[in-house]
């Protein structure tokens, strides 16, 4: 969300302060509302496709006599293939809700499945384990529920030396623990977060890509911040992640995906973003930039926004860390290319993935909240027109658009002559003339901004003013009464509130 610096007073920005309180709410509740949505998120490891060319077809609803016969078979069958042939006849039937129901509910099934899985036949292990993950897949949590007594017994299995086996154990466990809360609290004692270190070492890039998605459910729980981050970042996987996140020729696109979000997990939490910091989490997110932005110009794979819009995130989430310590330390983001890298993505965006647009312009406004140096590299890199247009695409657009030029024009007299003259003041007025508050604020932020290191710029000969058919304000002025009271307040030394530096931060969804 939103957060303000503290500044001068200015009566006149009272309702617009409201205004942007009321919205910050209502965005927090939709951003609620999209993480609880993902909290049941789940993955299922199914190859239908296989199994109907080696002719397997699909298995009918299981009733009590079924699922017990199957169990019996698989227990006591006459050789290993027939006992084997059982569980993929019950795994079958376990896709369908109505089977899971009956089987958690019929006395001894879970414990007989149980069972299988800690059998010495790897095979048996194997089904019996697809068997768990079927039933992981579950939208009913009485089911979650119900395989509780596995789950002590997929955690040990991630120190095996199958990595099939370990990626299936690491997605069932994933599928469980996000959506039961008894499951986490049998897990976190029983060492899940040392288990996972442990795993994120692995060379199969198979059982990484499992493990991030487990990790990242587990991070989502909404006990995390007090009972799993903390466990967390006191371990070895911090540094591990952020080694996968380096870009290179061994980064891997899957497996970077699920760790960028695992890292923004971690850094919405808040507990130490400090330590990410510190072990270089700010250079190492900006070089994955650059990374990404290159291959954007190599590419039109549209499935880069995938990792783009987490680490978008991220670096713009640590940044609000970072501009609590001293600018220019040894931990600062100072690579000016990211700037570069910034205007390629957002023309990226544009014309491939227009609702990552607010992401790319977040970052770039935290990037030139309190640096000076990324506020000289935008104007020396004549970025200031193409950001101008983007204005049309959306409010929300036109916001982050023009608290970006608050903060450049915020750093005083010379950075304000780079702004105006130039196309400013035809796209301010146009502006001036929207129907959204929010917009209609900023843009007389920026206005005030360059009056106050500006006085003597003047509207001039031939400047077109739009004006509005319904004004947003409750004060019945005109476009450039507004615009010219401003100034002349400037000129006049009246103390007004500047809301030019923001920084932005985003929630976990």
């Amino acid at each position: 969300m939103w957060r303000g610096r503290q500044g001068r007073l200015r009566p006149v920005g009272c309702i617009v302060e409201e205004l942007r309180c009321q919205r910050r709410e209502r965005e927090a509740a939709l951003r609620k509302a999209r993480r609880e949505q993902q909290l049941v998120s789940k993955r299922l490891l199914r190859d239908d496709v296989l199994e109907e060319a080696e002719g397997e077809c699909v298995a009918m609803i299981l009733g009590e006599a079924e699922i017990q016969q199957f169990l019996q078979l698989a227990q006591r069958g006459t050789d290993e293939k027939q006992r084997e042939r059982a569980l993929v006849s019950l795994r079958r039937g376990l896709q369908h809700p109505q089977t899971q129901q009956t089987f958690i509910w019929l006395e001894g099934s879970m414990r007989t499945l149980v069972g299988l899985l800690t059998s010495n036949r790897a095979l048996l292990q194997l089904e019996a384990a697809r068997c768990l993950h079927e039933l992981s897949h579950s939208e009913q949590s009485a089911v979650a529920e119900a395989c509780l007594p596995a789950t002590s017994y997929l955690l040990t299995y991630l120190s095996g030396h199958s990595s099939d086996f370990i990626e299936l154990c690491l997605y069932t466990l994933g599928n469980l623990i996000v959506e039961s809360e008894a499951v986490r609290r049998r897990l976190l004692p029983q060492g899940i977060v040392p288990a996972l270190a442990a795993c994120i070492q692995s060379p199969h890039l198979t059982v990484l890509e499992a493990l991030g998605y487990a990790l990242s459910q587990l991070l989502q729980a909404k006990e995390a911040p007090e009972m799993i981050i903390p466990s967390v970042l006191g371990s070895t996987l911090p540094q591990h992640i952020l080694q996968l996140l380096q870009p290179g020729p061994k980064l891997n696109p899957g497996v970077a995906v699920e760790f960028a979000w695992c890292l923004h997990y971690i850094i919405c939490s808040q507990v130490n973003n400090a330590l990410l910091i510190s072990h270089g989490g700010l250079s190492t997110l900006g070089l994955l930039l650059l990374d990404v932005a290159g291959a954007v110009q190599r590419t039109e794979d549209a499935g880069l926004e995938l990792l783009v819009c987490p680490v978008l995130r991220c670096l713009s989430n640590l940044l609000t860390e970072a501009a609590v310590e001293v600018v220019g330390g040894p931990d600062q983001l100072e690579d000016e290319r990211v700037v570069a890298a910034l205007y390629i993505l957002l023309q990226f965006f544009v014309q491939k993935q227009p609702s990552l647009l607010p992401e790319g312009l977040w970052l770039l406004n935290n990037l030139t909240a309190n640096s000076p140096s990324f506020c000289t590299s935008l104007l020396s890199m004549d970025l200031i027109k193409p950001l101008l247009q983007l204005l049309p695409v959306s409010n929300v657009v036109s916001v982050l658009v023009l608290t970006v030029l608050c903060n450049v024009a915020e750093k005083g007299r010379a950075y304000c002559q780079h702004l105006w003259p130039g196309p400013l003041l035809p796209c301010l007025m146009g502006t001036l003339a929207s129907s959204d508050t929010e917009v209609v604020g900023q843009s007389l932020e920026l206005l005030h901004l360059l009056f106050l290191y500006r006085p003597e710029v003047s509207f001039g000969p031939g400047t077109h003013v739009l004006r509005p058919v319904v004004s947003p304000w409750s004060l019945s002025l005109s476009i450039l009464s507004i615009a010219t009271f401003l100034g002349l307040a400037s000129l006049c030394g009246l103390q007004f509130r500047t809301c030019s530096l923001w920084l932005g931060r985003h929630s976990s969804k």
